[in-house]
């Protein structure tokens, strides 16, 4: 791999709960307010549980995107449509320059949520068989792609909770190995049944606001949401003027294979790819300012990235918090959408606050609870932990 080809990031979108761009989601982090609340667009007999869903109907974001009523789409195309409009701004990319340009989407659940609403026409009648070809991940990436003219590869990554920040990295190997000068890598991920009730048969959600690393989590708060990145090889950035928000300076992606779901006690997979980011960024853990983490605040997470971030760290932990606090865990999309928030973090000065944490949990780690602003941040480390023990952490710097 050519080391010297340094992957700059020349844009961001993002869409959550907190939030329909970066600038709503930036003053929800300074406001410390979460976007985690009862359901509304999802129907669904589990009202009981909380979440993070994006604060638009699928028609208001139709419109949003000037889509015709009646158009097969889906909310997880949707929801990345948005985000991929603002990052293609935010990196002044005309449709022409797509052309040249790769995409690398992350999603796991696809178009899972029209498939519930219209199985039972599938099998009785005709009249929404346009929706079958939309379930499957690849043609969500598709439809989210096609939505702004013809780019140069399309691929999706599906590995569950870490999907995209491995987009994030295969976009980033691409770069550095010489196959492409520009690609815009992130994930999409909407909320279903099949989510909600898949995460409630573990038993791994939170009938109330989710409390990462603190001593009384009792789970996690589904959310949903896209963000995406542009990344781009630094002279390709400078021969076209591209203004740089951050570097990846370094990534690793690990798994220990411990269980079908759960993490190991030790943090292994997490430990592992947090070195491995590490080393490759050639960085010391004490270069690390703050540390965005998985903090799903289910018990076994928490316990074990804890005692993953200890073994990296030491007694020199920098400032770590969990924004699913706010976000709800948006499963497949959550690398990307912690990535741009590591973004906003590095470009306005302040570690964002773990909301709702009370009481330390037994040999844990204490996040941040107070909103530090006019920081220099120079590196920050993001997590995403995925099931199967599929694990991947980014460095991120700050550009002079």
């Amino acid at each position: 791999m050519s080391q010297n080809r340094s992957v700059l990031i020349t844009g961001c979108g993002i869409v959550s709960a907190i939030g329909q761009d970066c600038g709503q989601v930036l003053d929800s982090l300074l406001q410390v307010r979460t976007g985690v609340g009862p359901l509304k667009y999802l129907k669904t007999e589990h009202t009981e549980f909380p979440v993070g869903e994006v604060k638009l109907s699928d028609e208001e974001m139709e419109r949003l995107m000037g889509i015709a009523p009646g158009t097969p789409t889906t909310r997880t195309a949707l929801m990345g449509m948005i985000a991929l409009h603002e990052a293609l701004g935010q990196a002044g990319l005309s449709r022409d320059d797509l052309k040249e340009c790769g995409f690398v989407n992350g999603t796991t659940v696809g178009g899972m949520d029209k498939s519930e609403q219209y199985y039972l026409d599938f099998i009785e009648n005709d009249s929404r068989n346009a929706y079958i070809s939309t379930h499957d991940c690849g043609s969500c990436s598709e439809m989210i792609a096609d939505r702004f003219g013809r780019f140069k590869m399309i691929t999706t990554i599906s590995t569950a909770c870490s999907s995209a920040a491995n987009a994030i990295e295969m976009a980033a190997d691409m770069i550095r190995l010489g196959e492409a000068d520009i690609v815009v890598a992130g994930g999409s991920e909407c909320i279903t049944k099949f989510h909600l009730n898949g995460f409630n048969s573990l038993m791994i959600l939170d009938h109330s606001q989710c409390r990462p690393f603190d001593a009384g989590r009792a789970g996690l708060n589904l959310g949903e949401g896209a963000a995406f990145v542009v990344l781009e090889e630094a002279g390709h950035a400078a021969a076209r003027n591209a203004k740089a928000l951050a570097r990846l300076s370094g990534y690793g992606n690990a798994c220990d294979a411990f269980h079908q779901t759960a993490s190991s006690p030790d943090g292994e997979g997490a430990y592992l790819a947090m070195s491995k980011a590490l080393k490759e960024a050639g960085l010391k853990p004490s270069d690390i300012d703050y540390v965005n983490a998985h903090g799903t605040g289910t018990p076994n997470n928490d316990e074990s990235e804890s005692q993953a971030m200890m073994r990296v760290f030491g007694q020199e932990l920098p400032p770590v918090s969990s924004t699913k606090s706010m976000t709800g865990h948006t499963t497949s999309a959550s690398g990307a959408i912690e990535t741009v928030i590591c973004i906003l973090a590095l470009r306005n000065g302040f570690i964002p606050v773990n909301y709702a944490f009370e009481h330390p949990m037994e040999n844990g780690i204490v996040p941040n609870m107070d909103l530090h602003k006019g920081c220099r941040l120079r590196h920050v480390l993001c997590n995403s932990f995925g099931f199967g023990g599929n694990d991947s952490s980014l460095v991120i710097s700050a550009v002079e």
